[in-house]
């Protein structure tokens, strides 16, 4: 299998940290063909001037789209540029991964679904802390066999947070009031993915949304709480109720990452993947497979709470085995496009959470709680 040639759309923190050293760590799977940028201040660009390697330099998207060598276009832009960025990638022929939030709206993603249907292509978002250590974990936790001693049974209540302090605004495009801006479509997108991986689409949501701390646009939000409700039906003897929150103005440390419980027992985890914090720094692709590279310290490992046989509440130790893996998304995505291997991250996910983006959205606005199709 040839490497994918791929050109990168962005090199700010999400080209650099999150794009390139992957494509870099992996060249029987990926050639780092170009990126796009407009105006590089230092010779050969950011991705020569950090990773020491000699890059193609596009200065324009119609570049990009005429370069006939480009297989791959990784679209790492800003949010209100996504939809424009997919589209024309698509219609020159191109496979698309593109950052969450995909587009800012359900209504062009579908659109965006079915042009690249249509084409033969590849279009794959890039929901990667379904690589997360703690993800993982947690779904290692919820696949015990039932005579398991840590089984906490029928999982009844969620509690998902991606919670931070932060009491000024940063100054980048991330606060501008454009589409898909704010807290929900930033980390709620992550949020809401895992909970379709692990419970599918619920039956109502209930949304809180606001700007707490009154800076910036007051359309650009930094706070959210969610409720989403799922009945009992075929699979569920419980009703299971699911909170996703994140807080800007969260004083802890580490941070509550879940709350779990089941009818049998909860699971608590605070500290959250450390791969973000790692990329950031990190030098080369070279330390992806270093024994330390998505490695959780061992002081916010989780803790599994149940019940013994006398009714005495016993905690153990559930310990993160799993380091985190965002280069399985990359070797999963190389499958997709060369071998025709099903997506990890499938396109209608992508719809399914925007949706309910929108609709949290909407049941903030008007006060009430809404209740999904039951399509």
């Amino acid at each position: 299998m040839s490497p994918i040639k791929t050109c990168v759309l962005g090199v700010g923190l999400s080209g650099l940290a999150f794009h390139v050293p992957f494509l870099l760590a992996l060249p029987e799977l990926f050639e780092l063909h170009s990126v796009l940028e407009r105006n590089p201040k230092a010779p050969g660009g950011k991705v020569k001037e950090r990773f020491r390697v000699d890059v193609k330099i596009h200065r324009s998207f119609k570049d990009v789209l005429r370069d006939e060598a480009i297989e791959l276009v990784i679209v790492g832009t800003p949010n209100a540029t996504h939809y424009e960025f997919v589209k024309g990638a698509l219609e020159a022929g191109k496979h698309v991964l593109v950052d969450k939030p995909a587009v800012p709206s359900s209504a062009e993603a579908r659109e965006l679904g079915e042009l690249a249907k249509s084409k033969g292509l590849i279009l794959y978002a890039y929901q990667n802390r379904r690589w997360d250590s703690d993800f993982l974990a947690l779904r290692r936790l919820l696949s015990e066999p039932l005579s398991s001693s840590i089984h906490i049974g029928e999982i009844v209540e969620f509690e998902s947070h991606y919670d931070r302090y932060r009491n000024d605004l940063k100054g980048d495009w991330k606060e501008d009031d454009l589409p898909g801006a704010g807290l929900v479509y930033n980390l709620g997108s992550h949020l809401i993915d895992q909970v379709l991986v692990l419970f599918g689409r619920p039956a109502s949501i209930t949304s809180f949304v606001s700007n707490v701390r009154g800076l910036g646009s007051p359309n650009v939000d930094d706070n959210f709480t969610m409720i989403l409700q799922y009945p009992i039906d075929n699979s569920r003897k419980y009703p299971l109720t699911v909170i996703l929150r994140a807080h800007i103005l969260s004083a802890r440390s580490p941070q509550l990452r879940f709350v779990v419980r089941g009818t049998k027992g909860t699971f608590v985890k605070y500290g959250l993947d450390v791969q973000e914090d790692q990329l950031k720094i990190m030098p080369d692709s070279k330390g992806i497979f270093t024994p330390s590279y998505g490695r959780e310290p061992d002081e916010i490992q989780g803790t599994v709470e149940t019940i013994d046989t006398s009714g005495n509440v016993k905690s153990v130790p559930y310990p993160t085995l799993e380091s985190g893996a965002y280069v399985e998304l990359f070797r999963n995505l190389a499958g997709a496009i060369r071998s025709g291997d099903e997506a990890a991250v499938k396109w209608e996910d992508v719809v399914a959470q925007l949706e309910l983006i929108e609709l949290a959205h909407e049941s903030s606005k008007t006060g009430r709680t809404i209740y999904l199709s039951s399509s």
